[in-house]
């Protein structure tokens, strides 16, 4: 690094110091335009000291659950398309207004975050019925959220989510089947490259992002092809803007990095780090979870493991997500806050730079959550509840309702195919997501659809509303959790500088 960038560097760090501090004082007239020129000016040194969460801008993907509103399916109702386009242009433009604005940037900006990780859907930006041809609308609300996070000195960082065809086999890419169609067809491949072209041209200029994240969790089984698809996006991204730093995530869900056989400059490698006693099936902690004992030497090991890349290429590490499901159980939901905290003190340990999943959602994760007497959880929450019975949301759900049949099923599999192990996850998983993720979601897409039919302009945008922030309960013990840790950050920083 250059002596300017190294000065540059230092000089954010202590004004980054004071934003932690000093909340209250904002001055972006001055802190903004340093802390941004460091990340533009010392390349990836500055990610090292990249603290936030990863989905403000989730909205743009699926905050509604799972991807049963992106795609084809509400159009295809029989009501024909007059009823989904009030949804769209109604309900969904609204939430993609109120989900995060001014005053969520402020919070996270209180808590102590430096930057924001924002998931983009690509259908935002063009559409499969008229591939290569973009739509400009799609910057409407990216450029608002990055305007909102720079004003309260929040960098922002792309992430492109859901790339067409689906870059992996479950629905958080809006895969409505169980294959990752990106790996196997050129034109999907060819339609990612043109829209980070679009991208990066449209923000080439701007300091208010540190980079670009140009593929969540790719899952290639070839481990082959996404070498050479990571190739051609970091050509035509470098070829439009050379400044901004490229986050790659590794392949099979951002957890393998031996596809990377050269090094880029000015590159940050993402892992994600979910720790299992974290995840809905998750057992005690400490204590067993799948037959395996799990305590913070065990959270540990599976860092390392997963992070290792990072040292060996002498790059930043940085956790592009991680961060436990919550349950609504006090005893379980101890545990996982127990989880987070030993995660959070390995990576502070290594100075590691994290992004925690998510920010505002109905439950599952958040921060913010979306108040039980809303307008929307008043009518949706039994529709949550029958799908996280029924298991159709493996992520967020058991599914306990069904296990008579489900593992009856599961049990018959391995029985007559013991050596069946799929990519990515085995045979459990792709049985699963089969017959729930995909089997049960289909009819659980129109009858939340259904529930849309009748409402009026008002009523439509007064469950949009329900995401403002204003509508919304903060979960206290992770806030606190969040807050201390950050602080710890800022007092280390201003140590060090």
């Amino acid at each position: 690094m250059s002596r300017e960038g190294r000065v540059v560097l230092a000089l954010g760090r202590r004004a980054l110091t004071v934003q932690f501090r000093r909340s209250q004082l904002l001055l972006p007239t001055f802190v903004l335009p340093l802390l941004l020129l460091a990340v533009i000016a010392s390349g990836t040194s500055a990610a090292q000291d990249l603290r936030g969460f990863p989905d403000v801008g989730s909205y743009l993907a699926f905050v509604v659950p799972g991807t049963l509103t992106q795609g084809a399916l509400l159009a295809g109702l029989t009501s024909g398309i007059a009823f989904a386009s009030d949804i769209e242009f109604g309900f969904f433009d609204r939430l993609l207004t109120v989900f995060f604005g001014d005053e969520d940037a402020r919070l996270l900006s209180d808590l102590g975050m430096n930057c924001v990780r924002i998931p983009v859907n690509y259908r935002h930006f063009e559409s499969d019925d008229r591939p290569f041809t973009f739509v400009q609308e799609g910057f409407r609300h990216l450029d608002r959220v990055i305007e909102a996070c720079a004003r309260h000195g929040l960098l922002s960082v792309i992430d492109l989510h859901a790339l067409p065809g689906a870059q992996n086999q479950h629905w958080h890419s809006d895969n409505y089947t169980h294959r990752a169609a990106f790996w196997d067809h050129p034109h999907f491949q060819d339609r990612a490259v043109a829209i980070w072209e679009v991208i990066s041209d449209h923000y080439k200029n701007d300091p208010r992002v540190a980079g670009y994240n140009p593929i969540n969790e790719p899952a290639d089984e070839s481990r082959t092809i996404v070498r050479d698809v990571y190739r051609r996006l970091a050509g035509a991204i470098r070829a439009v803007d050379p400044h901004h730093i490229l986050f790659l995530d590794g392949n099979t869900y951002s957890t393998e990095f031996d596809v990377f056989d050269d090094h880029l400059d000015n590159v940050v490698y993402a892992c994600h780090d979910y720790a299992a006693p974290g995840l809905v099936r998750g057992g005690d902690y400490p204590g067993h979870t799948n037959g395996v004992y799990m305590d913070k030497a065990a959270l540990e090991a599976k860092f390392r493991q997963r992070s290792e890349y990072s040292p060996k290429t002498d790059t930043p590490v940085w956790i592009g997500e991680f961060g436990p499901v919550y349950t609504g159980d006090e005893r379980r939901d101890a545990m996982r806050y127990q989880v987070l905290a030993d995660q959070l003190d390995i990576y502070g340990q290594d100075q590691a730079s994290w992004s925690i999943w998510t920010y505002k959602d109905v439950g599952c994760h958040g921060i913010a959550v979306v108040k039980p007497d809303s307008a929307y959880r008043s009518r949706f929450d039994g529709f949550v509840a029958k799908k996280n019975r029924l298991g159709a949301d493996s992520w967020g759900s058991d599914g306990r309702d069904i296990w008579p049949i489900s593992e009856q099923f599961q049990a018959k599999l391995a029985q007559e195919f013991p050596q069946f192990s799929p990519y990515p996850w085995g045979r459990y998983d792709w049985a699963r997501t089969l017959l729930l993720n995909i089997t049960v979601a289909q009819p659980l897409a129109y009858e939340y659809a259904e529930l849309f039919r009748g409402l009026g302009d008002d009523d439509l945008l007064a469950l949009a509303d329900s995401f403002a922030l204003a509508s919304c309960d903060l979960r206290a013990p992770l806030v606190e959790l969040l807050r201390a840790d950050l602080s710890g950050s800022a007092a280390h920083a201003a140590a060090g500088s």
